[in-house]
């Protein structure tokens, strides 16, 4: 491997040549899922810790299986739907409209409007389709289709949606479906990652959108540091503007995806997921990391060090890919740290572990 090292005044900058192809192993996939939530390190999962996949449709299927069957053991969630049918007797309240509609039909039947409660609700509808979608895919293995068709035999009396239909904003997480959570997130990469063909007009299940590895690399990082460094104290974080004079209200609101604290000094971490992590100027042969990352980044940093200690660093952590230049720099601008990094997910799980460590350290 080829290491080329720019110097500029106090700036070092270090860049590989790599020729392997972008990629993440699936198993590592799994690991990242595991951290963003922690109900995979429960027993139940142990099995598809253990197994190989082929493709991330394969892993997603196995994990939902294991989760609807381990969801069925503990009862499904239900919820209050609200009904509007006509009855020989009274229940929930009168419609008066309907049941005039009803007289005028001959019908000696009261229009009543009433909740139920029942399992033929959003969280299960949302399950179902998907694993519907699952089963009939042909990327699957044959046992973990079998899975997946094995629990839906509970689901007989639950709807499917329409996929492009799915209103994913009316979900609401409480203590009573909490338990959802991981596998409705599973079911949107899944859903929101499916590609409509124009020949047949059926569903194809797609790979990982970009949108989608985005967040579940930020999410990772920061359950890994949360899990792993109890000495430093990782969370999202709001940073207020270092305004001197007016008012603030409409200037944008800055939320750092990982700030790492340990006693006096601050590091903010921004996660990049991109098929490219360089900007490439073909007129001038050259190739620079993107503007507005690094403005960005620096924001975050100054405005955090409102007394100019030095003590707040800023970092730009990219997932590696298969450019020829991959950034290993570190800048010190107006007395802060900012260094831009990358994260090679291609590689065995303890390796990608080291690397998050040593970030830590160095920190």
């Amino acid at each position: 491997m080829k290491r080329l090292l720019y110097r500029s005044g106090r700036t070092a900058c270090a860049v590989s040549s790599m020729t392997r192809d972008k990629g993440i192993l699936i198993k590592n996939i799994y690991y990242m899922l595991t951290y963003a939530f922690q109900v995979l390190k429960q027993s139940n999962y142990e099995e598809i810790a253990s197994e190989d996949f082929e493709n991330i449709q394969d892993l997603l299927s196995a994990i939902l299986a294991k989760g609807i069957a381990q969801q069925l053991k503990q009862g499904l969630y239900r919820e209050y739907v609200s009904r509007c049918d006509s009855l020989p007797v009274l229940r929930g309240k009168l419609d008066i409209y309907g049941t005039i509609q009803n007289e005028v039909q001959c019908r000696r039947l009261l229009s009543c409007e009433y909740d139920e409660l029942t399992e033929n609700n959003l969280f299960n509808q949302i399950l179902k389709t998907t694993a519907v979608i699952l089963a009939r895919e042909k990327s699957v293995q044959q046992t973990h289709r079998t899975a997946l068709k094995k629990v839906l035999l509970f689901f007989d009396d639950i709807d499917i949606l329409e996929p492009s239909a799915i209103e994913w904003k009316r979900l609401s997480f409480q203590r009573s479906n909490r338990t959802y959570r991981m596998l409705l997130n599973i079911c949107y990469f899944v859903i929101d990652g499916m590609l409509l063909t124009t020949e047949k007009g059926t569903y194809k299940v797609a790979t990982f959108r970009e949108e989608h590895m985005s967040r579940l690399f930020e999410k990772f990082v920061l359950e890994y540091y949360r899990y792993h460094h109890h000495h430093l104290s990782a969370s999202p974080a709001q940073i207020a503007w270092n305004v001197d004079d007016g008012v603030s209200d409409f200037l944008p609101r800055m939320s750092t995806d990982i700030t790492l604290k340990n006693q006096e000094k601050t590091l903010i971490i921004d996660t990049k997921y991109y098929t490219r992590t360089m900007q490439t100027h073909a007129q001038y042969d050259s190739h620079t990391l993107h503007s507005n990352n690094l403005y960005q980044i620096f924001a975050y940093v100054k405005n955090q060090d409102r007394q100019n200690t030095g003590n707040v660093s800023g970092m730009l952590l990219y997932a590696k890919t298969n450019e020829a230049i991959t950034p290993d720099c570190d800048f010190l601008i107006s007395g802060n740290k900012i260094s831009v990094k990358t994260l090679d997910l291609n590689v065995a799980f303890h390796d990608i572990a080291a690397q998050l460590n040593v970030i830590a350290a160095s920190f």
